[in-house]
C-alpha cells in the first residue's frame, strides 16, 4: 500500500498528481504547516529525520525527495510515463534536476527576502533590513528569477511538454516551481507559454482529482 505524507502548500502536491495520472491506489496522511511560522509540523519528523514533505511510504519503505519519489513511482508503477530513449529522455532528466537545482533556489530566495522586509523587528532596524533586502533582490535575486523564467518560457514555446510532445516525469517535477512562480512573480504570469502550460496542467482531470484529495492549495 502506498501512503503519501502530504503537507499543505508543498511539493507533495505533484506526487498526488502523478499518482492520480497512474491510477494507483494510495492513501494520504495530512500534515499542516504552522500558521504563524509556515514551517512543517513535528509529525513529519516521526516519519523522516529531516521532517520535510513529500514522503512516500511504499509498503514500509520510506522514500524522500521529490525527484526520487517520482522516479520510484514511474519505474515501479508507470513505465508509460518514461520518456523514449534519446533526446526526450535526456530532456526529461535535465528538467527533473533543473527544477530544484536551478529554478527553485531563486524562487525560495525571493520568498525569504520578501519575508525579511515584513518580519517583526525593532523599528530602528527595519529600514536597514529592508534596504539590504531590496538591494539583494534588485542586484541578484530578481535578475536570476527573470533569466530562468524567460529560459523556461522559450523552451515551452517549442514544446507541448518539457520532454517533447508526451507527458513525462519532468512535467510533474516542474509543475510546482512554475505554480509557485505564477503565485509569487508578476513576470511569470506575463510569459505566455508558462501561463498556458500551468493552465494546461491544472486542467487535467488527474490534477483536479489530486487537488480535491490533497485539500487547500494556494498555488492552484
Amino acid at each position: 500500500m502506498l501512503t503519501v505524507h502530504h503537507l499543505n502548500n508543498s511539493r507533495s502536491q505533484r506526487v498526488l498528481w502523478l499518482l492520480e495520472e497512474l491510477e494507483v491506489p494510495y492513501t494520504i496522511t495530512h500534515h499542516q504547516r504552522d500558521p504563524k511560522t509556515n514551517l512543517a509540523p513535528a509529525s513529519l519528523k516521526a516519519v523522516h529525520p529531516l521532517g520535510k514533505s513529500p514522503l512516500l511510504d511504499d509498503d514500509g519503505q520510506i522514500v524522500a525527495e521529490s525527484a526520487v519519489i517520482l522516479e520510484h513511482l514511474i519505474e515501479r508503477y508507470g513505465p508509460q510515463l518514461q520518456a523514449a530513449p534519446g533526446d526526450a529522455a535526456q530532456q526529461a532528466r535535465y528538467w527533473l534536476h533543473y527544477a530544484e537545482g536551478s529554478l527553485m533556489p531563486f524562487l525560495v530566495m525571493s520568498l525569504v527576502f520578501q519575508k525579511i522586509k515584513t518580519a517583526p523587528m525593532p523599528f530602528f532596524i527595519r529600514p536597514i533590513a529592508k534596504g539590504i533586502a531590496d538591494q539583494v533582490m534588485k542586484a541578484f535575486v530578481e535578475p536570476n528569477v527573470s533569466n530562468n523564467l524567460r529560459y523556461v518560457d522559450a523552451h515551452l514555446a517549442k514544446h507541448t511538454w518539457f520532454a517533447g510532445e508526451q507527458l513525462s516525469i519532468a512535467d510533474f517535477q516542474m509543475s510546482f516551481p512554475l505554480e509557485a512562480a505564477m503565485h509569487r512573480s508578476a513576470l511569470a504570469a506575463q510569459l505566455p507559454h508558462i501561463a498556458e502550460y500551468v493552465r494546461r496542467v491544472q486542467a487535467r482531470p488527474a490534477y483536479q482529482r489530486a487537488l480535491a484529495k490533497g485539500g487547500p492549495y494556494d498555488y492552484a
